[in-house]
């Protein structure tokens, strides 16, 4: 019987050559491979992907996917670089991460510290985002409200919203409350639209501000966040600001989720008023749940993976060895 296959579905930009594969995936062909192992890498076609699975008996790997399937992981950069998600349902508001159980009491307060004080020193203090974002210092008020906006044009937030943008900021601006609305609109928006609309806003009224600025200046500057599920959720965690959220997200456990606009005023409450165990929250998501594309021993962490769906990992018949590759990753 022939060995089983690593069938890799990637972005067609991807496969334009081998050059263009980077970080997790690069580090995943060179590993499997120095242990003997086959892989197939074919253009990622949502429509064709159970096709493909009928077609063979391999297992495969779906670059941003959605399919839940005994032989298929799905993949994809699980909010900051170097974690990335490889998980049976989806990745980020998808993944299976949103119903796992957080136990607080099982995460060792040390290490967590240590990872946040880590993660603080390369997003927060070096003022950098999953985007590009602006190097002159914005001038936001203190204590307020800080809302960053999605586009629902996204299927991924399409999908996963119980409030529009829109109903996120009637909400918040229906209820009695003198803290300045910061409100960020999403950096690839550049539709008039969404630009009269935030213009209305302000004029209507003078708790709106209107700021285009680094993300981390908002936050240092704000008593809450507020938004649909957007990765900034998790970056105000890293600034120890509550996060109210108004879609499904993998990163729930340590938010407070409206899906009522006349339960706002409820949440904020809720996100403010109590003390969240951030470090070792963001501790169990990222090290505990998601993998680490420059560890040392990424491969054997996918084969873990692999095996934890129920599938052979023996059919690859990879050769004996630590499972280790290098440890340089440059997403």
């Amino acid at each position: 019987m022939e060995p089983a296959t690593l069938v890799l579905h990637l972005p067609k930009a991807v496969l334009a050559g081998d050059e263009g594969l980077k970080g997790f995936y690069r580090r995943l062909c060179e590993g499997f491979a120095e242990r003997g192992g086959v892989i197939r890498k074919v253009p990622h076609d949502r429509d064709l992907l159970l096709a493909d699975l009928l077609e063979d008996d391999d297992f495969h790997i779906v670059d941003h996917g959605t399919l839940r399937h005994p032989r298929v992981l799905n993949t994809g950069i699980a909010y900051f670089f170097p974690y990335w998600n490889l998980d049976p349902h989806g990745i980020r508001a998808l993944s299976s991460i949103g119903a796992a159980k957080f136990k607080r009491s099982e995460i060792d307060p040390t290490e967590a510290n240590a990872f946040h004080r880590r993660m603080v020193r390369r997003w927060v203090k070096q003022r950098r985002s999953r985007g590009v974002q602006p190097e002159v210092r914005a001038d936001v008020p203190e204590n307020c409200i800080a809302v960053f906006l999605q586009s629902e044009r996204d299927r991924a937030v399409e999908e996963t919203c119980h409030l529009d943008r829109v109903s996120m900021v009637k909400a918040l601006l229906r209820r009695d409350d003198p803290r300045p609305v910061v409100i960020k609109p999403h950096p690839r928006d550049r539709s008039p639209g969404t630009r009269e609309w935030l213009t209305e806003l302000a004029a209507r009224d003078a708790r709106v501000v209107v700021c285009h600025g680094n993300i981390h200046d908002i936050l240092a500057k704000a008593d809450v966040t507020v938004t649909i599920n957007s990765a900034v959720g998790i970056e105000s965690m890293l600034h120890r600001v509550p996060v109210v959220l108004c879609g499904q997200a993998d990163f729930h456990h340590a938010a407070v989720t409206v899906e009522r606009q006349f339960d706002m005023d409820v949440a904020i409450a809720q996100a403010t008023g109590r003390r969240w165990p951030y470090a070792k929250f963001l501790y169990w998501y990222f090290r505990l749940n998601c993998l680490d594309a420059g560890s040392p021993t990424l491969i054997d962490d996918v084969l873990a993976r692999i095996a934890s769906t129920g599938y052979d990992i023996n059919r690859f018949r990879l050769e004996a060895g630590s499972g280790r590759v290098r440890a340089n990753c440059h997403d």
